[in-house]
């Protein structure tokens, strides 16, 4: 694990890279980090979020400056924005099931190839998937998702790099950073090792690979 500035931090992300970015309606959305991939400027960028928050907030931003080739989330209804550049064939949007984006998440950083659900069949959803029938009941194969990188926001870090969350701001984080090539985490609270008692301890230091140095409180 190493710590970086933020400046550095976001500077490793090449245009185009696939980010897999915590939060649940920008609660739980690294805002430091977003804003620093306004500011250098990252382009052609796959997004995959549970949504895309609203303008303005979260991925809202990225959607607003057009910084996205394609997001993967469970809705985008409260963004018109996004709505408007699907709909104008700007942003490529890929609609998953909530419960499938997770899972399909989970099996990417468990090391397998997918998941079989029953969510979505005889509908739009299971339009170009295979259908495998196991003991009598049909299901979808939905395959694993990954990313270049995981934009994590977490509670309280410690030097090590170990990550406890707060409450509904965990939500998509614990999970996105399992998932990705290497993870980048913003902390509102920086602690000597020591101070979070390990059964607070929701991310393990080794899945970390970058701590941005100064709290993102």
């Amino acid at each position: 694990m190493r710590t970086l500035s933020l400046e550095h931090s976001v500077a490793l992300i090449p245009d185009g890279a696939s980010l897999m970015i915590g939060g649940f309606m920008a609660v739980g959305t690294p805002e430091r980090l977003v804003d620093e991939i306004l500011r250098q400027g990252k382009r052609d960028l796959i997004v995959i979020a549970n949504d895309t928050a609203m303008p303005g907030k979260g991925i809202g931003k990225l959607v607003e400056k057009k910084l996205l080739r394609k997001v993967i989330a469970s809705h985008i209804g409260l963004n018109p924005e996004t709505q408007r550049q699907m709909m104008a064939g700007e942003l490529e949007v890929e609609l998953v099931p909530q419960g499938t984006l997770v899972e399909r998440i989970r099996a990417g950083g468990h090391g397998l190839g997918g998941i079989l659900t029953p969510t979505g069949l005889g509908t739009s959803v299971e339009e170009g998937k295979r259908r495998i029938t196991v003991d009598g009941k049909d299901y979808l194969l939905e395959t694993a998702l990954k990313a270049d990188f995981a934009l994590v926001h977490a509670f309280m870090a410690d030097y090590l790099g170990n990550l406890s969350y707060a409450l509904t701001a965990r939500n998509f984080n614990p999970v996105i950073a399992m998932a990705a090539e290497t993870v980048i985490v913003c902390a509102d609270h920086i602690m000597p090792v020591g101070v979070l008692p390990p059964d607070q301890v929701v991310t393990p230091a080794p899945i970390v690979d970058i701590l941005v140095a100064n709290p993102c409180s």
